[in-house]
């Protein structure tokens, strides 16, 4: 049994962005991938909307400061063969992480080196790392999302290089979700079920084949 950390916000999560709500369940990508993948991977979501890389957020209940999070998560799921990181959305918020890609990459880098330095249970081995470059921003006309991200529709295009450069520095994978799916301008952030099935039908072979190295 192989067993993948899918680590994100909203995005991983399945907030809706007609509704504000979840989407349904088969709907959200990991859920895809691990219904791909077939019974010999066990695929653990581990989303919380408005997450970001190393930031805090002290308007809300939840710990949304994902490196804080992320050694409980590692201890508690262990062992893993996969951990798939999709985060820097929120980093872009002026009252998170600055609004900018690069305070956004530099949180990345935290959390691999977390992954990759964790003091995991003896005879256990760090996982790989799938880092996944987050979907750009789009224009929209809801007011509140608008006021959120709107002023970083251009900076969300350096996802890709930020990441890349990440994982080329550290030794992972990544994939770009810009490739398959975009945001929808119902609030200029989140995916539409269509959006988020076709990113988990990407993923299914890069996760697939990185998991098949360890055969």
């Amino acid at each position: 049994m192989k067993t993948v950390l899918a680590y994100g916000d909203s995005l991983t999560w399945g907030y809706n962005p007609e509704t504000g709500l979840r989407h349904e369940f088969f709907d959200r990508w990991p859920n895809v991938v691990a219904k791909a993948l077939g019974h010999n991977v066990r695929v653990i979501s581990e989303a919380l909307n408005g997450r970001t890389t190393v930031f805090d957020d002290e308007m809300v209940f939840a710990e949304r400061n994902g490196a804080r999070i992320l050694p409980t998560v590692l201890a508690s799921h262990q062992p893993l063969d996969l951990v798939v990181i999709m985060l820097g959305t929120n980093d872009l918020k002026f009252h998170t992480g600055g609004g900018r890609v690069f305070e956004s990459r530099q949180g990345l880098e935290r959390l691999v080196e977390i992954v990759q330095t964790f003091p995991y249970q003896r005879g256990y081995q760090p996982p790989k790392l799938l880092l996944v470059a987050p979907p750009h921003f789009t224009a929209t006309t809801e007011p509140d999302f608008s006021l959120l991200f709107g002023h970083a529709i251009e900076e969300s295009q350096h996802f890709r290089s930020a990441v890349t450069k990440v994982a080329e520095e550290y030794g992972c994978e990544m994939f770009d979700a810009a490739e398959v799916c975009e945001a929808s301008s119902a609030d200029g952030v989140h995916l539409t079920a269509e959006h988020t099935r076709a990113l988990g039908e990407a993923l299914v072979e890069p996760i697939r084949a990185l998991l098949a190295d360890d055969a």
